[in-house]
């Protein structure tokens, strides 16, 4: 095993650019990486956490065995908004990842993960900053897949009640 190397503070903003090209170049694993690093040299980076956060969720296509460790790193943002918002992103993009993998009971788990999502964003859209529709945005998107792919509410959840850990 390697010994890995540490970045220097003054490095962290030129990382960070790059971690966010990475994503932008639909190379996740690269930016996930920088983020780890910045945070090993400024563990209280909201920046890294939030572009980790998104680092793994764009993996969630090929892998889900992410999902967990992406969760967890939205309930720990201080930031309740935040917590809230980037907790919907990550079970809208699971949703969409059940989506695109297919497979048996995927449309349930899709359905339910967007769903989740869309908690999520009401509780985030009541406390958004002025100005800020983020939250409503990701709502609608969830709403339109969820209309598009005929999905009905599941039996055995109600409109108020989805699988909320908070």
């Amino acid at each position: 095993m390697y010994k890995l190397k540490r970045l220097t503070a003054e490095g962290i903003g030129n990382a960070m650019r790059k971690a966010e090209r990475y994503r932008i170049l639909g190379e996740p694993f690269e930016a996930e990486s920088i983020c780890v690093d910045v945070l090993e040299v400024e563990p209280g980076n909201h920046e890294a956490r939030v572009l980790l956060i998104l680092s793994l969720t764009d993996q969630f296509r090929a892998n889900l065995s992410r999902v967990a460790e992406a969760a967890t790193l939205a309930e720990e943002l201080e930031d309740e908004y935040e917590r809230f918002y980037y907790s919907g992103i990550v079970a809208e993009r699971l949703g969409k990842a059940q989506l695109t993998r297919g497979g048996p009971c995927s449309d349930d788990y899709a359905n339910r993960a967007l769903r989740e999502a869309m908690a999520w964003y009401e509780r985030a859209e009541a406390i958004r900053p002025p100005g800020d529709d983020d939250a409503i945005l990701r709502w609608n998107t969830c709403a339109r897949t969820i209309s598009r792919r005929g999905f009905t509410l599941p039996s055995d959840m109600s409109q108020s009640a989805l699988f909320m850990t908070e």
